[in-house]
């Protein structure tokens, strides 16, 4: 325990839950997007989050963190001028997602090159977040880590070659924790790996390059 689980996070709103929470999940959308100019956000909130999301700025503070503000930017309070500015589409729909966390929100987004993708996750006290899914597939982590995605088809071979390009070339690199997630065996797959230290970018592009593997991306620390 460390003391921003202590006293909470440094902020803008009443919440740390419902708006610091809120602000951190959408940074994860920002981080998985890499910045590309967005198109569209759709918000479905679930839960307290729907119950409440006007009040405790729930909207604005998840859509700033979309566009890759902190939870302690003063642009929270400005943050549907911002997206207009930006030519942002967005739009909140309370709806309860069956088996959430009471604070859940699912963001879906469109970029301007036509880029789709879908997150889901919670805020759990705090300022604190899990992320759930990812283009409907199963992950685990917090975001207090740097976080590999690796998407790639499920087949013998693969992790191993992971961790072997991990460990050979990157042998600095340790490895916190590993989630693996599949909708069918031999269809789409996802390891999710967290990493204590900040790797080099050129660890991307190697993973990019490995057979089967169709996209790799890190998300850093939020």
């Amino acid at each position: 325990m460390n003391v921003f689980n202590i006293i909470g996070p440094v902020m803008i709103g009443p919440s740390s839950s419902h708006t610091a929470g809120a602000c951190r999940l959408g940074r994860v959308v920002n981080k998985i997007i890499m910045d590309d100019p967005l198109k569209e956000v759709k918000i479905q909130l679930s839960g307290s989050f729907a119950r409440t999301f006007q009040g405790h700025g729930t909207d604005r503070a998840i859509l700033a963190g979309i566009m890759g503000y902190h939870s302690w930017s003063e642009e929270i309070r400005d943050a549907f001028a911002i997206a207009k500015e930006r030519g942002i589409h967005y739009e909140f729909i309370p709806k309860d997602i069956p088996g959430s966390h009471p604070n859940t929100a699912r963001v879906t987004y469109t970029c301007v090159d036509g880029k789709t993708g879908e997150i889901e996750g919670a805020s759990i006290g705090g300022g604190n977040i899990r992320v759930d899914k990812i283009d409907d597939l199963d992950v685990n982590f917090n975001g207090e880590s740097n976080t590999l995605l690796i998407f790639h088809k499920d087949t013998p071979g693969v992790i191993a070659n992971v961790t072997n390009l991990m460990y050979w070339r990157y042998e600095n690199l340790n490895i916190g924790n590993f989630h693996l997630s599949r909708r069918e065996k031999g269809g789409p797959a996802l390891m999710t790996i967290e990493i204590d230290q900040l790797p080099p970018e050129q660890l991307i592009d190697d993973l990019r390059k490995m057979d089967n593997i169709t996209n790799a991306m890190m998300i850093r620390a939020i």
